[in-house]
């Protein structure tokens, strides 16, 4: 039976059934991640990305007091298009279903849906972590826990840049949760390939992360994997332009007080300016780039079963 708070699109319920790919994706970069009608057709395009490569999109969004697995046209124009969409993390979950509230679903909340749904796989830009200045402000991203419980395994560009990135790391492994570097020893930094972090796993194809998927399902272990795939070289930003803008928004956040769940909001956006769009256009680039892995690796999982 379909949980009671699923609404699973007719195009994903028969991809489900029939065990084809689904790829599962998230809507908080359509309705605080860009401006409309970028976000749209940002959203869009990914969705035509995961078709071309071999699977179904399953955009999840919180409507009318159910978890929405499969938008349609309308819906991703209602998130693109509507304020207030509420930003929605694991502890808002009860209450935004129980008042019906429109809300986009970040990587906790997208991965509780998929799961629930049954999806496998998940492709977003970023993953939230440790904040900087974390032993003053106890900072931590819900993203690190869901991931640390729930058996989905996330397709990213690394942890968004603005973070800690070696704290974000020791409690991945803390909650023994697996970080692969798609063809890269080393942490993805969001805008740039690469980092000063060694990873302890490098996988080179679609098909040895499948493979991984179903020992760990063989197992019985709940957590989920972390796949971290770097930026295409044409698309990144060098480490000494991205991470002296990075400083300066930080810097800012700080004077201005802005804490917790407004601060990535906050320092995305004043990354954009101070970069005059080049950070956005690699934000989206970088998404492209990983819903297609994505697709890739659900086909090989679905491939295998």
């Amino acid at each position: 039976m379909t949980h009671p708070l699923l609404s699973i699109s007719s195009e994903v319920k028969d991809a489900l059934e029939k065990q084809k790919p689904v790829v599962a994706l998230e809507s908080t970069i359509i309705s605080h991640g860009m401006p409309y009608p970028q976000n749209v057709e940002t959203a869009q395009k990914v969705e035509q990305i995961v078709r071309e490569h071999g699977a179904t999109p399953a955009t999840i969004a919180i409507m009318d007091g159910k978890f929405k697995i499969g938008l349609e046209p309308e819906d991703l124009e209602r998130l693109g298009k509507e304020k207030p969409v509420a930003k929605v993390s694991r502890r808002d979950l009860p209450i935004i279903l129980a008042n019906k509230q429109l809300g986009a679903t970040t990587v906790a909340t997208t991965m509780i849906g998929a799961h629930l749904a049954g999806i496998k796989v998940f492709v977003t830009g970023g993953i939230g972590g440790v904040h900087r200045g974390v032993e003053s402000t106890m900072d931590i991203s819900a993203d690190l826990e869901e991931l640390g419980q729930t058996p989905v395994t996330v397709v990213c560009a690394g942890a968004k840049a603005i973070l800690d990135l070696p704290r974000t790391l020791e409690y991945l492994e803390t909650k023994g949760v697996p970080v692969v570097g798609y063809q890269t020893n080393y942490l993805p930094a969001f805008y740039t390939r690469t980092s000063d972090y060694a990873l302890n796993t490098r996988l080179d194809s679609a098909e040895q992360i499948a493979d991984a998927m179903h020992a760990s399902e063989l197992l019985g272990l709940q957590g989920g994997m972390l796949v971290t795939n770097p930026i295409p070289t044409e698309h990144e930003i060098p480490h000494e332009v991205i991470d002296a803008v990075i400083d300066q928004a930080v810097q800012e956040a700080t004077e201005q007080g802005i804490t917790g769940k407004d601060s990535t909001p906050f320092l995305l956006k004043r990354i954009v300016e101070l970069t005059d769009g080049a950070s956005l256009d690699t934000n989206i680039q970088l998404v492209f780039n990983n819903a297609k892995l994505g697709a890739q690796i659900a086909a090989q999982y679905y491939h295998k079963k």
